[in-house]
Parts: C-alpha cells; sequence; structure tokens
C-alpha cells in the first residue's frame, strides 16, 4: 500500500529550466523542494530547503493534503451519518426486521479481514516508531559527537595558543605584539566555540523535544487503536451493542486522529528527506550562510585563516626562543661571574630545533644536525646534568632539570599547534563538516527514509482498516440482531440491549 499521491516530487516541473537552475545554484534542495505553497497563493516555492522559514514548512505540508482533507472528509461525513441514523431511529421506531444470511457472513468476514490489516498497521507502525527513533537517535549523537569534536580542538588550540603566551625559557617570554595577536585570535576561537556550541544544542534540544512527543503520540495511538479494534470485534461478536457503538464514537475520533497524525509523519518524513538532498548538495557544493548552519554551523573562514596563520606564527617564535637560548646560553661555557647565564654548562653542544615555518610562514625543511619537534625532548634528555643545591650543574650536561622542563614545555605547545593544523584547514574550508553530511547522508539517511515510510503508511493502513472495522462492527452487530429476530432459537436467554435503526 503506497500513497504515491503524497509523497513529494524529486524534480519539480522546472527540472533543466535555466529560471529553476538558477534558484537551485543558490537554495539546497531547490529542484526536489519546487512545490505549491499555500502561504504565497499556491504559487511554486523556490526558496530551497530551509528549516526557518515559513513558506518551507507550509510547502512541504502541502504534500500531506491528501490525509488531511481525508481526516475532514471521515469526521464530517461518518459524523453526520451518524446523526442521521440517531434522528431515523428517534422518529421512525419499527421492529420490521430482515435477515440476510449472505449478509451476516460477508460483513463477519469483512470484519475480521479488516481487524487483521489493523493488527498488521499497529505491528508496522510500532516496528517502525522503534527503528525511527533509533535511527533519529543515532543520527542526532553523531552530529553531537561531531560538534563536540570540533567544540573540544577549538579549545585545545585556544588553550595551546595561552600556553604559548605564558611560555617563558629562562624568563624570556614571546614578544609583546605576538601576545596581543594571541589575545585577540584567543577571543575570536570564544566566539567561534560558542557559536557552536548555542546553534548545535538549540538545534539537538529542539528535535529530541520534537521527536519524543512524535514517539509517546504513535506508542499511544497504536496502542488504543489495537485495544479498540479487539474490543470492538469482540463486543461485535457477542453482540454486546451498548458497548459497539460507544466503541464506534471512540473510533470515530480516533480514526481522524490517526489520519491527522499520519499526514504529520508524511510531512516530517519529506523534510527529512529534503534535509538529506540538501546536505548531498552541501556536500558537492559547498556555500556559507546556508539554512544547514542551524545544524552544524561551520567556523568564519577569516577566524579559521587567521587562527592558522597565528599558530604557525607562535610555533616558529617559540623555536626561535628556544633557539636563541641555546646558542646564546646553553652552548656557551661561561665564566662564573656571569649569573645567571651560568649553571656551569660543559660537554657535548646542544642541537637547535627545526623551525617548520619560514619567516614568512611558509614551510621549511630541516638543516642537517636539527632537531625535529616530535623527537626534541627525547634527544635532549642525555644533555640535562644533575645540579647541586646551589642550582648548577654537578655533572657533564648542557641543560638544568628546571631549563629542560621550559623547553619541553614550549616544544611540547609547538607539537600541539602543528597536529591542529590538518583541523585547522578543515575549518577554513569546512571540510569537517562536509564529512559530516555525507556521513549523514550515506550512513543514516536511508534508515530515516525507510523507517519514516514505514510509520507514516502504517499509520494510514491502522486508520483505514480500523475506520472499515467499525463501519462492519454496525453491519454486522445490525446483522446479529436480525438474525435473532428472524431466528427466535438461535436467541440468547438473557435479554440484550439493544439500538434498532
Amino acid at each position: 500500500m503506497k500513497f504515491i499521491v503524497a509523497e513529494a516530487p524529486l524534480l519539480g516541473p522546472g527540472f533543466n529550466n535555466p529560471q529553476v537552475n538558477e534558484v537551485a545554484s543558490v537554495a539546497l534542495a531547490a529542484q526536489r523542494t519546487y512545490r505549491k505553497d499555500p502561504l504565497n497563493g499556491f504559487e511554486k516555492y523556490t526558496g530551497g530547503w530551509n528549516i526557518s522559514n515559513q513558506h518551507y514548512w507550509a510547502s512541504v505540508s502541502y504534500t500531506a493534503v491528501p490525509l488531511f482533507v481525508l481526516a475532514a472528509v471521515w469526521f464530517l461525513g461518518f459524523g453526520i451519518c451518524l446523526l442521521v441514523i440517531c434522528m431515523c431511529h428517534i422518529c421512525h421506531r419499527t421492529n420490521s426486521v430482515g435477515y440476510s444470511k449472505v449478509a451476516y457472513v460477508v460483513s463477519l468476514i469483512f470484519l475480521l479481514i479488516f481487524t487483521v490489516i489493523a493488527i498488521i498497521g499497529c505491528v508496522l507502525l510500532y516496528s517502525g516508531q522503534i527503528r525511527y527513533n533509533k535511527s533519529t537517535t543515532e543520527t542526532l549523537e553523531y552530529v553531537m559527537s561531531q560538534a563536540d569534536s570540533t567544540i573540544s580542538q577549538l579549545r585545545a588550540i585556544s588553550d595551546y595558543l595561552a600556553s604559548a603566551k605564558q611560555a617563558a625559557v629562562l624568563q624570556v617570554l614571546l614578544p609583546a605584539n605576538v601576545q596581543t595577536e594571541i589575545d585577540q585570535i584567543g577571543a575570536k576561537l570564544d566566539s567561534s566555540v560558542a557559536t557552536i556550541t548555542e546553534k548545535s544544542t538549540n538545534s539537538s534540544n529542539n528535535i529530541r523535544h520534537f521527536l519524543d512527543s512524535v514517539k509517546v503520540a504513535l506508542i499511544v495511538v497504536s496502542i488504543v487503536m489495537l485495544v479498540v479494534t479487539f474490543l470492538g470485534l469482540v463486543s461485535s461478536i457477542f453482540g454486546m451493542q451498548v458497548i459497539v457503538y460507544t466503541l464506534v464514537i471512540l473510533g470515530w475520533i480516533l480514526v481522524t486522529g490517526t489520519f491527522i497524525l499520519s499526514g504529520t509523519f508524511l510531512v516530517l518524513h519529506n523534510a527529512t528527506a529534503d534535509t538529506c538532498v540538501a546536505m548531498s548538495e552541501w556536500v558537492e557544493r559547498p556555500s556559507s550562510n546556508t539554512a544547514l548552519d542551524e545544524i552544524l554551523p561551520c567556523t568564519d573562514n577569516a577566524t579559521a585563516q587567521e587562527t592558522l596563520m597565528r599558530s604557525r606564527e607562535v610555533t616558529g617564535q617559540l623555536v626561535d626562543l628556544i633557539n636563541t637560548v641555546i646558542t646564546n646560553v646553553s652552548n656557551i661555557n661561561f665564566s662564573p661571574v656571569f649569573v645567571p647565564m651560568y649553571y656551569n654548562q660543559s660537554g657535548p653542544l646542544l642541537p637547535l630545533l627545526c623551525n617548520p615555518f619560514n619567516h614568512d610562514l611558509t614551510d621549511r625543511s630541516c638543516s642537517p644536525g636539527e632537531l625535529d619537534l616530535n623527537n626534541a625532548t627525547q634527544a635532549w634528555t642525555s644533555f640535562v646534568c644533575q645540579v647541586s643545591q646551589n642550582g648548577t650543574c654537578a655533572t657533564t650536561g648542557r641543560l638544568t632539570p628546571a631549563l629542560y622542563s621550559q623547553m619541553a614545555s614550549g616544544v611540547n605547545i609547538s607539537t600541539g599547534l602543528i597536529r591542529d593544523a590538518p583541523f585547522l584547514v578543515q575549518l577554513q574550508d569546512c571540510s569537517y563538516a562536509k564529512q559530516t553530511f555525507r556521513d549523514i547522508t550515506n550512513d543514516h539517511c536511508p534508515g530515516l527514509q525507510r523507517y519514516g515510510y514505514w510509520v507514516y503508511v502504517g499509520l494510514a493502513i491502522l486508520a483505514t482498516a480500523v475506520m472499515l472495522s467499525l463501519m462492519f462492527w454496525i453491519i454486522y452487530s445490525r446483522e446479529r440482531r436480525h438474525r435473532k429476530e428472524a431466528l427466535p432459537e438461535f436467541s440468547d436467554s438473557k435479554e440484550i440491549v439493544r439500538v434498532n435503526f
């Protein structure tokens, strides 16, 4: 059972139309979202996927109009029928009845068939709801994990830069202008972290609250409809007409609500599919200031570029600072009168650090004899001396433990900044968001669309089956009563409360 009429079009009438394709170049999923907009005189919506645009929601809601109309027609039509039946019963009481064995058997068969279909709809709805909820939860957790990873890495870079500002080797700090630049970029990083945290958290919370409400509604509907269907079948078979007509009234309202819920979930299903298409298109043609920023915003390109440049500059400055100390202090055998330069350094000369960047911040290759940052701290351990009580070396060595610790701290900061450089490049071109959306499109979207389809089809099947079942509750109860009146031998000894047509 497939409601093709309610599916959103994959390609609008403007496919290969230059005017529409022009819109598609700036709007995500423009072809798929090319639908009628009830809020704009039923003109075609051309704004693309945008969950913050009321016209988008109006256009995607329009795809569920058949189900909403069906709910309205059922509610009004069956309500009028019930009113007419009651009026006829009040105004034209009659005891004349006719019994048809064929009608009796056929109504019972159809009653059983539609009851089974209702059970199938409940099973499809319940299983689809469980899988859909699992898929959405996994998707949200993945998005939040990516956002948290981005935030933690940005904070790590900010912490490295802050540590670099405080780093000192023999009380020598980074130049004042570099410290000022660190403060400025730190403020921008904090702003980026706050933006990503706020938008990703708000989007996640809003989606979670909505999905939790939908989950509760679906579970309640499936249970209540199943119970009503079972009670209706039993009460019809055993001739409990008061209960039958009470359940008919209840079922009339429940069927209406279920059709509305099915339409609502169809809207959600189509919006999910739109989102997947929008993500897929964005991965192919990334752009800034799109509606996807509400899900996982990219860091400002200028901020990412500046952070990358400042991290390179700080790394180079730290290496230069350490090399200056090595050249002018550690590798010179000072006289004891030159305190604090003198600490009785002696032995083989300490190799210089390899600066990975030139003065213009381009990549630089290491010269022979220079130590790579990755193994510098390990290589320096053989140059550390044991100190006496006055703080000077008591054994051969070029570094005191305190000086070694200061230099190692600078190296660790530099290697940390270099290690995070690829992430800064990803921030600059937004490739981390591209990878996130690519993973969602490939790994999560198929399940979301499949199980969303199960849910709204299950709701539609359940509503239709119960709608037809309650009609046959009335028909079968009526035929059963007529059968008893026409064939007294089938009458029960107990008096049964009857409602005549």
